[in-house]
C-alpha cells in the first residue's frame, strides 16, 4: 500500500469497497489513475465546502450522474468524517441506473455515512423531487455526457446554488449543430475553423464549453476553467468552476447571443437560456 493514500487521510476500508484498492490492501495502475484524480478534485471542492460551512454553518452537495459516487464518498470521508461535520454536510447522489443508486445505498449504511442520500432520478426529475431540499449549495457533474452537463448547470441556476462545478465529457450536440449550419455559412471565411469533422468535432466541444461559461457569468457567476489533471491522466480534464458572486449580468448574455448567432446555432437558445433582466436598469 502507498504511503501517499495513508497520508491523506483515506479510509482504506473505503477505498476497498470502492475496488480502488484490493482487498489486501494493493493498488493497481489504474485505481492509482483514478484515485489521483480524486484527490485533485478534492482540493478543488475542499474549500468551497469550507466556504459554504463558515458562511452558514450547514453545507447540501448534490452530484449529478453520481455513478458509483466515488465523489460523494470520498468527499464525505476526507472532509466530513474527519472534521466531526456529518451532521452539518448532506450529499445527494443522483443517477438514472437503479442497481448502482442501491449499491451506493448499501455502501453507505455499512460504512455508516448516515449524511448521504442516492436518488433514481434523472437530473430534470430532481429539479421538482421532494426528497431534495430546495437550498443546494454545491452543485457538481463529472463527465456527464453531452446534454446532461448543461442539465445540471440548469439544476443549479434554478436553485441559485453558490457553486457549480462540473467536468464536461462527449459534447457531440454543438458539433452537429455546426455541420447543420455550414451549409448556410458556406461562404464565410470562419467555418474554414471547424470545415474537417475532427476540427468540427474538437472546435464544437470547445465552443460548448465558451457557451456554458458565458451562461454562467450571465447569471452572476464567476468562472474558472481549468485542467483537472494531466492529458497523460485524462483527455476529458477541462474542469469549470463557478461562484455566484452578484446578480444577473446583461453584458455576457449578449456575448452569447451574437456567438449563437454568428455560427447559426440558433436552435440552441432555449438549452442556453439566460436570465430575465429589467431593461431599465441592467447594462
Amino acid at each position: 500500500m502507498s504511503d501517499d493514500i495513508l497520508k491523506a487521510g483515506y479510509s482504506i476500508e473505503l477505498l476497498k469497497e470502492l475496488h480502488i484498492l484490493t482487498s489486501d490492501g494493493k493498488i493497481n495502475q489504474d485505481s492509482r489513475r483514478k484515485l489521483k484524480q480524486i484527490k485533485h478534485l478534492y482540493q478543488f471542492i475542499e474549500p468551497l465546502m469550507k466556504d459554504v460551512l463558515k458562511e452558514k454553518n450547514q453545507m447540501n452537495l448534490i452530484d449529478h450522474g453520481a455513478g458509483k459516487s466515488y465523489l460523494g464518498f470520498i468527499l464525505n470521508d476526507l472532509f466530513a468524517k474527519h472534521q466531526s461535520q456529518q451532521d452539518q454536510c448532506q450529499f445527494y447522489g443522483i443517477e438514472t441506473r437503479a442497481e448502482l443508486v442501491e449499491k451506493s445505498k448499501a455502501l453507505a449504511q455499512k460504512i455508516n455515512f448516515s449524511n448521504m442520500n442516492f436518488l433514481n432520478l434523472s437530473v430534470e426529475e430532481s429539479m421538482n423531487s421532494k426528497a431534495i431540499p430546495l437550498e443546494i449549495d454545491i452543485v457538481t457533474a463529472l463527465h456527464a455526457c453531452d446534454t446532461a452537463t448543461d442539465d445540471a448547470i440548469k439544476f443549479g441556476l434554478q436553485r441559485g446554488s453558490k457553486y457549480i462545478v462540473v467536468i464536461p465529457c462527449c459534447q457531440a450536440e454543438v458539433a452537429s449543430f455546426l455541420k447543420k449550419a455550414k451549409k448556410d455559412l458556406s461562404k464565410d471565411s470562419l467555418t474554414e475553423i471547424y470545415r474537417h469533422p475532427i476540427h468540427t468535432r474538437e472546435f464544437g466541444s470547445h465552443l460548448t464549453n465558451v457557451l456554458r461559461a458565458l451562461q454562467l457569468e450571465s447569471f452572476g457567476y464567476q468562472v474558472t476553467v481549468t485542467e483537472m489533471v494531466g492529458l497523460e491522466h485524462s483527455m476529458k480534464n477541462e474542469l469549470i468552476i463557478a461562484k455566484k458572486i452578484e446578480k444577473p449580468r446583461p453584458r455576457y448574455a449578449r456575448k452569447l447571443t451574437e456567438i449563437i448567432e454568428q455560427f447559426g446555432l440558433e436552435e440552441l437558445k432555449t438549452r442556453f437560456f439566460l436570465p430575465q433582466f429589467d431593461t431599465k436598469t441592467d447594462t
